[in-house]
């Protein structure tokens, strides 16, 4: 009797393969339901792929001349195992996706010790309370089990029998190994989230403590609409204890001594403001530098406005003295000296950075100048090879990958220069800025925003952004970290030191400024120490004839 049954769709995909006729058993099953695939056998074998009687494959979507893919699954075998349901027999390999033949996140079994592993993974998961937590950790410690074994032998025992009950495999290894590592990036890359994932606090080596340090500031000073510019320099401590500092458009003083404070000169335009403050090393003559590009020179112990020294293209971001010779750098990237003896006070200009200038510091000597810029550059200037335009700079530095405002001069040693970076950077630099060679280096993990000497202490002081906002203070020449002092709320733009020494003030983005005694001496010791050298300098003069 003929089948009046539609063909099923394995019957018309096993034609198309070239399957002339198909044995099905006679079990009443005609509709293909529930077929027994053990009891079905192929008459005719497959032709090849080559062969001209393969018929072309039929497609699903009517009109599409691109033959589909055929039925069956890629590289899977009829039951018997020597017939293939595809043209041609096994599927060819297919080219990997990833050139290193597989993901280098997953882990490769063939080199890991998958029942230590486990072993590792269970006494983890045991001690943290969580075994997802310590399987998502990459390496462990060392088992109870192996300490427990070795019982009272010594260390080199004990090493030798944890590694012999793990075959061979040292302690804090890896549990999972990978076939390929990540590559290692060039040495000129910078990762600019880098900070969001690597900013704690820096492990140096605490120094040993030999002296009392206040952990909170002696005085906390308000400071309104002072701005939040890592560029400008808004504080600055005179040598007649008189602390000088920009809020807005507005200059103050604050006399330490009696703790008054004046109001020395507002902008005329509130769109303007104070960008940068310095004072004569000896003296009260104050320099101001603006948003306009002038210097303003002030006598702030008659309250007076000596000059306004204009020429820069763009607000006056940072100044320093040099006697009667105030230096000044720019957003436009030049650096101008003015003579303010005399009515011309231009009297040279440095063109050496492409941006903005924002650390600037002569040396106490007045021999050489530091300049750092937003272009990453650390510059040394020698004041005897000339003020003009064409003036190149006795050394340019590009070892920091950040804007360098942080610039000191070395107090007891006048060619020790050292420098801090910014935020992609963070990290101090000292330098010998008479050889130009750099001489230590010191990561901070922070924004480095400061520094400052205590010739008494032997010590620097770095002021931090992003993320404590603390002050540290180094030991020098170890660097090793003394102390970490934390009160402030946002970044430390500021610090400058009192005129005997123990005092440091900070200004910071949280409008305040804080006050921290960390360098306080003992005046009997002090005074102890001062007869005992005056009187071996007697008794050496004596014994001169």
């Amino acid at each position: 009797m003929e089948n009046k049954f539609p063909t099923q769709r394995w019957q018309r995909k096993a034609m198309e393969q070239g399957v002339q006729k198909l044995a099905v058993p006679k079990d009443g099953n005609t509709s293909g339901r529930g077929l027994n695939l053990s009891n079905l056998s192929l008459n005719t074998p497959v032709l090849s792929a080559g062969s001209a009687k393969s018929s072309p494959g039929r497609c699903r979507t009517p009109g599409k001349k691109s033959p589909c893919r055929s039925a069956g699954t890629p590289g899977h075998s009829a039951v018997d195992g020597s017939l293939s349901l595809r043209p041609g027999g096994r599927t060819p390999t297919r080219a990997p996706k990833t050139p290193n033949g597989g993901d280098r996140f997953i882990p490769c079994r063939g080199t890991t010790d998958m029942e230590n592993s486990y072993h590792c993974l269970v006494r983890g998961g045991s001690s943290a309370d969580t075994t997802a937590s310590a399987s998502l950790s990459t390496s462990t410690s060392a088992s109870g089990m192996d300490e427990a074994a070795a019982g009272g032998a010594g260390a080199e025992g004990q090493q030798l029998l944890t590694e012999t009950l793990n075959n061979g495999v040292p302690r804090d290894t890896r549990i999972l190994s990978f076939r390929a590592k990540a590559p290692q990036p060039s040495d000129s890359y910078a990762n600019g989230l880098r900070v969001l994932y690597s900013a704690t606090r820096a492990n140096a080596p605490r120094a040993p403590s030999t002296r009392y340090i206040p952990s909170m500031p002696e005085k906390v000073l308000d400071a309104p609409d002072l701005l939040d510019d890592y560029y400008l320099h808004l504080l600055d401590w005179s040598a007649s204890n008189q602390l000088a500092v920009a809020l807005g458009s507005a200059v103050y003083v604050w006399n330490a001594s009696d703790c008054t404070i004046a109001s020395l000169t507002q902008m005329d335009s509130q769109e303007d403001y104070i960008c940068s403050l310095a004072w004569v090393k000896e003296g009260s003559l104050l320099a101001v530098g603006d948003s306009t590009g002038a210097v303003q020179l002030w006598d702030v112990a008659r309250q007076k406005r000596l000059r306004v020294m204009a020429g820069h293209e763009a607000r006056v971001s940072t100044l320093s003295w040099n006697r009667h010779l105030v230096s000044s750098g720019s957003r436009s990237g030049a650096i101008h000296h003015h003579d303010v003896r005399v009515p011309s006070h231009h009297v040279g200009t440095l063109a050496g950075h492409v941006q903005e200038v924002c650390g600037l510091r002569w040396s106490d000597e007045g021999r050489l100048l530091a300049s750092g810029g937003n272009d990453n550059q650390l510059l040394v200037w020698d004041a005897a090879a000339g003020t003009g335009e064409a003036a190149e700079p006795l050394h340019t530095l590009n070892h920091h990958q950040a804007a360098v405002k942080a610039v000191s001069w070395c107090p007891w040693s006048p060619h020790l220069l050292a420098s801090g970076g910014g935020t992609a950077d963070r990290t101090i630099r000292f330098w010998n800025a008479s050889t130009g060679q750099l001489l230590n280096t010191t990561t901070t993990n922070s924004q480095v925003c400061s520094l400052v000497w205590s010739a008494e202490f032997k010590e620097i002081m770095s002021g931090h952004g992003f993320s404590y906002n603390q002050l540290t203070i180094w030991k020098y020449p170890q660097m090793t970290k003394v102390v970490d002092l934390t009160g402030h709320e946002s970044r430390v733009l500021e610090l400058t030191v009192s005129p005997d020494g123990s005092t440091v003030a900070s200004a910071a983005a949280d409008e305040t400024i804080r006050l921290w005694k960390c360098w306080q001496t003992d005046k009997a010791k002090k005074t102890k120490a001062s007869a005992t050298k005056t009187g071996t300098s007697a008794l050496l003069r004596g014994g001169i004839r």
